[in-house]
Formats: structure tokens, sequence, C-alpha cells
């Protein structure tokens, strides 16, 4: 069973205290739960191919799903990000952070599995103090599926996740519910223009109004 640590959302510095096990643990392979801006994530080191791996097996992933990566600063994009096109800065700057998933051109040199085949990686910079604190002081990114089952409901809280994952992963930060509305929208910067893969959180208006582009 996981281990359950609570942590207030008002003061997230306060991983700081517990953040040593944890980081331990990530490195040797090891799984963490953990609040975002949508739903709770399930967190890996991403460069570890083997923890990455893992992620299909906890959740009961088809192979050819993706898994996006969680950063708290844009300085980290070089580090799995092949190529930062010019609409892709457009739309960090208006929703990062927030809940937009990037489609860039994935480096050669990351794990296959994060990809699933595409040659494309998923990124976002979340608008959740906790998650960036956490990857803060990780030191690293971290994957950020949803903790759940595939094909199950989403969890907003410490107990979905214990529910439906708790005896597969490691550790669970439980710091209060998730907004849990919906998923984050995906948008496709590889191609011109880009292309909206999904649209959740934030609108297909809002980003076409953002990025100039024409509507559907």
């Amino acid at each position: 069973m996981a281990n359950r640590l609570q942590v207030d959302p008002q003061f997230p510095q306060t991983l700081q205290a517990v953040i040593t096990p944890i980081k331990r643990s990530l490195a040797e392979g090891g799984s963490i739960a953990f609040p975002t801006d949508t739903f709770y994530g399930l967190g890996v080191d991403p460069a570890n191919a083997e923890a990455v791996e893992k992620i299909f097996t906890i959740k009961e992933r088809p192979a050819d799903k993706p898994i996006l990566v969680l950063i708290d600063d844009r300085e980290q994009l070089k580090d799995w990000a092949a190529k930062v096109p010019e609409l892709a800065v457009k739309a960090m700057d208006a929703f990062w952070p927030g809940p937009l998933t990037l489609l860039f051109p994935a480096r050669d040199d990351i794990p296959k599995a994060l990809t699933a085949g595409t040659g494309k990686i998923g990124i976002r910079l979340p608008d959740s103090a906790i998650a960036r604190q956490l990857v803060r002081d990780l030191g690293h990114a971290l994957t950020a599926p949803s903790a759940n089952k595939s094909e199950t409901e989403n969890p907003v809280n410490a107990d979905d996740v214990n529910q439906s994952i708790g005896s597969a992963i490691d550790w669970i930060i439980d710091a209060g519910p998730a907004p849990g509305n919906a998923p984050s929208t995906v948008l496709d910067v590889t191609s011109t223009p880009p292309v909206i893969v999904r649209e959740g959180a934030i609108a297909r208006a809002d980003i076409e109004a953002a990025l100039g582009l024409s509507p559907a």
C-alpha cells in the first residue's frame, strides 16, 4: 500500500520536509500520485525507461498511448523537446501555467514509451503549486497521466487514487481535491497550423483566438 503524505495546498513548500525519501524512491524506479490542476497524476522519473514502462502495468494502459510530462520551468523543455516552434511559445505565453498540454517533436534520446512511437512528447507546466513544487524539489520533470486504472473515472482526491491503484504505487501526496472539471486541452504544435487534438479545460475558441487561428 502506498505511503500517504498530507500536505497543505496553501503551503506547498512543506513538501521539502518529506522530499528526501520520495526522491530516493523515484530514483530507484518508484512512483507517486499527486494533485495537478486537473486530476491526480501518476508520477515517475520520465528519464527512467523501466519506471515509465511500469506506468502501463499500473494503469493497465495500452502501449500505444503516450505519456505526458510535467515541468516547473520552461527551461526544462530542452530536456524533452527537440524543437520549440514559435507558435508554441505564443501558446505558452497565453496559457501556461495551466491545463494545456503541448505536443512537441520529441528528442531522440528520451524513453520511447513516453511517445508511444509517435515521435511527439506531451509537455505541460501546470497551474498547481503542489505539482510545480514537487517537480522543483525533485530536480527533474515528472510523468503525469491520471493516477487510476485506464477507462475508469479520473481521480479527484487521494481516496480515489488509493482505491484504484494504491496497492501498486509507492507514494500519494494528499493535498485535498484537484479541480477535476476536465482534462487538459492537447495542442499539437508539430504541424502548421497547430492541431487541437483534444478539447478539455481550455476551450477551442480560446486557443484559436490566442493563436490567431481560423475557427475549425
